[in-house]
């Protein structure tokens, strides 16, 4: 699934005497449910296997997270 509107970035400060090579975009991920005032209720559900793989019982609830991109 790919939400992209839960993509972030900023541009961090970059110090003229930092030895390490500088990042100049640092890219995060917002979780759903920050978007979220309240659960509805009745929402579809994932079966259990599909909640275990996608790490939420409510498909509305799931960004789309790969690895690759950090820590949600």
């Amino acid at each position: 699934m790919e939400n992209w509107q839960f993509r972030g970035s900023y541009k961090p400060y970059v110090s003229p005497r930092d030895p390490c090579p500088p990042i100049l975009v640092r890219k995060f991920v917002l979780p759903p449910q920050l978007f979220t005032n309240f659960q509805q209720p009745g929402l579809p559900q994932n079966t259990p296997a599909e909640a275990l793989m996608q790490g939420s019982l409510w498909p509305q609830f799931v960004d789309g997270f790969y690895r690759e991109e950090g820590i949600s």
